[in-house]
């Protein structure tokens, strides 16, 4: 089944690819409307539209997708539900290229349940009770964003039709279209985990890996980044705009800082995917959606592969994830190590990887732009930040002595998986510049003085030895002291945000949970109804019993009584 569908996706892939370069070439958009059911005056029309943008990210993510099931193939293999995962993992990108065609707010709506409710199955596909509290956590920090979307539609009624794509342009200035740009922001940014809705997007990872590398590459998380996309026109030059700048720069400055204090490894590659999502929501926010949508691509490739990579690894590894136990992995894993060091590089923005060639000039846009001093720090701070994590991991993991039991049998004999991987790897180096060419067909200049040309190449530098330099000394001066302690649990725990946004929430309605349970539930009512009804119940069924096993004896008890009784009136008659 596994290979059925990943050629089937391949093909499909490639067709939406040329597809898309036609759609380019000759400025063709096809808006399709489909007629499902009329009856009498009312019908019900669904309507599509393919265009150059979305037959390339489907293009990317059914390549994503057929290369993660061909490898879930061997990672899920011991798994007797194999055929129900690639099912609910077909269902997410369904539900996703329902979204990513949909020009009208109803059928996105469809799209966006859909990978809301997929990704609650997946999440909880482990059995245990982490995955369940993932699951719940991820489904109702989701169901804030559905909710935004429903408000959305019932807003859109002022406008007698829900394809909001005819409506951008000229109701810019409208009120109630600024209003709909609001709660769509809203829903993009509850989608994208932007701050305050990131807990749930490390725990997520609960999900088996394969699902990780889709959901933190081309689907879910990236569909409140292609929504906004649609959506740019509305909130450019817009307070709403600024606000996002300033919470998705947060985002961004906060995942990249907590991944340098983590040592679970898929937690790690998920602040990254977190921080990136930043970068995306901040240069949309500024008005360039085209350099977002490339990042986005971009992006797409080397996260998914970096996944991949973190699973053959934790499979070798005996299903451990922790940093400090991996060590010397290059010597025992050559292959899999150089497409995790492929990964690695390309979302540093190492030259002529395909992370560089959108990274680079999102910066370099970004210098030339009119932002503030403290938006350029963000921005650059936490690509120094990138750098920084992604060389600690590598060092952890790559390079020293193996540090867990001697017993492991570590190997690159995986071909399945390594064929997934390679596949990837081979797009993470050419994707980049492959996308350049397609949407940047021609070539512009960004003049830029000395100094801020070389500013990422800096950042990036110094970003990379301080990776190294912590990495070296193993973090001692952060456990040194009481105060660095409590500071280092501040930026690993996301700036205490689970325990605001989650834990902060959620311990009032429990408290009082409990009360009602022990008082109501548990209390009075059981006792004066349903138990006092069950004992007294019973009570009636043991009579009767006694009653029906001495019927006989009963019988003649009762009739001896009965003229006893007749005999006593008759007397005093």
């Amino acid at each position: 089944m596994c290979l059925i569908n990943f050629f089937f996706l391949i093909f499909l892939s490639i067709s939406l690819l040329l597809s898309s370069l036609y759609f380019m070439l000759n400025e063709f958009i096809i808006f399709l409307e489909w007629e499902v059911l009329s009856l009498n005056s009312s019908s019900i029309v669904m309507t599509f539209l393919f265009d150059w943008m979305s037959l390339l990210f489907m293009s990317f993510v059914l390549l994503i997708s057929s290369l993660v099931i061909y490898y879930s193939k061997e990672y899920m293999s011991e798994d007797i539900y194999i055929n129900r995962f690639i099912m609910l993992v077909l269902l997410f990108v369904m539900s996703m290229m329902l979204l990513i065609i949909s020009p009208n707010l109803i059928s996105v709506l469809l799209g966006w349940d859909g990978l809301g409710l997929v990704s609650y199955c997946l999440v909880i596909y482990f059995n245990n009770i982490k995955s369940y509290n993932a699951g719940m956590l991820t489904a109702l920090m989701n169901r804030v964003g559905d909710v935004a979307l429903l408000m959305a539609i019932a807003w859109m009624l002022n406008y007698g039709s829900w394809n909001y794509i005819y409506y951008l342009e000229f109701m810019y200035n409208d009120m109630e279209m600024g209003l709909i740009g609001v709660l769509v922001v809203l829903a993009a940014m509850t989608k994208s985990a932007q701050i305050p809705f990131s807990s749930w997007l490390p725990a997520a990872m609960a999900a088996p890996t394969p699902v990780s590398a889709l959901v933190h590459s081309s689907t879910l998380v990236t569909a409140g980044i292609y929504l906004l996309i649609r959506f740019n026109i509305l909130i450019s030059d817009s307070f709403i705009s600024q606000l996002l700048l300033l919470l998705a720069g947060l985002t961004m400055f906060m995942s990249g800082l907590g991944a340098n204090f983590e040592f679970d490894l898929k937690k790690i590659i998920a602040l990254s995917t977190l921080s990136q999502l930043g970068l995306m929501m901040m240069i949309l926010s500024l008005g360039y959606y085209k350099l977002a949508f490339f990042h986005l691509l971009a992006h797409a490739l080397f996260k998914a592969l970096l996944f991949m990579c973190a699973g053959a690894i934790i499979h070798n590894m005996n299903n451990s994830q922790d940093l400090r136990l991996m060590g010397g992995l290059s010597m025992y894993m050559p292959l899999t190590s150089s497409c995790f060091n492929v990964a690695n590089l390309a979302l540093c923005g190492m030259p002529f990887l395909a992370g560089f060639y959108s990274k680079d000039l999102i910066l370099e846009v970004v210098s030339m732009s009119m932002v503030n001093l403290f938006i350029y720090f963000l921005f650059f701070f936490s690509t120094g930040l990138t750098v920084c994590y992604s060389l600690r991991l590598v060092y952890y993991s790559m390079t020293g002595d193996l540090n867990c039991s001697s017993l492991n049998v570590l190997n690159d004999e995986g071909w399945v998986m390594l064929k997934g991987m390679l596949g990837l790897m081979i797009m993470s180096i050419i994707g980049g510049s492959m996308l350049s060419w397609l949407m940047f067909p021609t070539p512009f200049m960004i003049c830029l003085p000395f100094y801020l040309k070389n500013m990422t190449l800096f950042v990036c530098i110094m970003g990379g030895l301080f990776g190294y330099l912590i990495s070296k000394v193993s973090l001692f001066f952060v456990n040194k002291s009481l105060n660095n302690y409590l500071f280092s649990m501040f930026v690993g725990s996301m700036w205490f945000m689970p325990y605001i946004s989650t834990y902060g929430i959620i311990s009032y309605s429990l408290k009082i949970g409990m009360n009602v349970l022990k008082n109501f539930d548990q209390g009075w009512s059981e006792f004066m109804g349903s138990q006092n009804l069950y004992g007294q119940l019973v009570n009636y069924s043991q009579y009767n019993y006694m009653m029906q096993n001495n019927n006989l004896k009963v019988y003649m008890l009762i009739f001896v009584l009965w003229i006893l009784v007749l005999f006593m009136f008759f007397l005093f008659v």
